[in-house]
């Protein structure tokens, strides 16, 4: 058995930093960066632990991402929050060749 751990997690005595100034880790996933589309998207993979209580709408397929399944987030570099998108993980790997199959009206809702 280990002996108990008496330092907080999120600090890092070597290089100074706290849990707070990695996000990456924050969401039970890691972060990176993917050209597509003649630009660059930043993609955090987040665990489904983290997704608890949530439900989103993936762009690939335009099915519902249930509560606390393990998906993929993509949003533009250059872009805020708000273009943020959650996709599943098979759908933003095959995202050059998926589209959603029925477009929604422009007056239904984003999730």
């Amino acid at each position: 058995m280990s002996p108990r751990r008496n330092r907080p997690k999120g600090a890092d005595p070597a290089s100074g930093r706290s849990a707070e100034d990695d996000r990456s880790g924050r969401y039970g996933g890691w972060q990176s960066t993917v050209s597509w589309r003649g630009e660059e998207w930043s993609v955090r993979h987040v665990a489904g632990a983290s997704a608890q209580g949530k439900a989103y709408r993936c762009p690939g397929c335009d099915q519902i991402i249930p509560d606390g399944v393990p998906h993929v987030v993509a949003w533009p570099e250059h872009a805020g929050v708000d273009d943020r998108r959650h996709w599943h993980k098979a759908c933003w790997n095959a995202r050059d060749r998926r589209t959603p199959g029925v477009r929604r009206s422009r007056g239904t809702p984003r999730f």
